[in-house]
């Protein structure tokens, strides 16, 4: 069966957010505080975890895929991930029909896509369930980048995604 091919119309909000929130973090790690005012409420960012390599991405995305309550949750958990050095410095992508995560590596002097939250976010690319076709950055897609942040970095940090996506008029469902 062949997946149609659904428009992404949110796309852009979750990489504006998603931008926001990795400067909150990198902010957090250059001052060295990690309490941030949210809404009115204080939140202490918990650490996100940086990679050395391809290999050391590829440990940790079957760490996370290996985990009890990630299986119990996606059912595409249980299939192959493979993490590749991408040639381009821009973005971080999923290849979903051969299962491959393709990450920037240290070019030009940076290694942004080596963190925590890119990973995760490709990762839950590579958990959609199967079926109907649904928008690569879609509410479904939202929700699980989300619950992935929740449960491997932390509460916090999840809040601090949840409320930036949704200000940036990202839909979660």
């Amino acid at each position: 069966m062949t997946r149609v091919s659904v428009r992404d119309t949110q796309r852009a909000r979750v990489y504006d957010a998603e931008g926001l929130v990795r400067r909150m973090f990198d902010r957090a790690d250059e001052v060295g505080v990690r309490t941030v005012e949210l809404h009115g409420s204080h939140i202490t960012l918990p650490i996100e975890r940086r990679f050395a390599s391809v290999d050391s991405v590829q440990t940790y995305a079957d760490r996370v895929l290996a985990l009890n309550w990630v299986r119990a949750r996606w059912t595409r958990a249980t299939a192959a991930l493979t993490v590749r050095a991408r040639a381009g410095t821009t973005a971080a992508h999923y290849e979903s029909p051969r299962a491959v995560l393709a990450v920037p590596t240290h070019t030009a002097g940076t290694a942004w896509a080596l963190r925590e939250l890119v990973i995760l976010h490709e990762l839950a690319h590579h958990l959609e369930p199967p079926g109907p076709a649904l928008a690569p950055h879609g509410p479904e897609f939202c929700s699980r980048y989300v619950d992935l942040v929740d449960g491997i970095i932390g509460p916090e940090a999840a809040l601090v995604l949840r409320t930036t996506l949704l200000g940036c008029g990202a839909k979660l469902g």
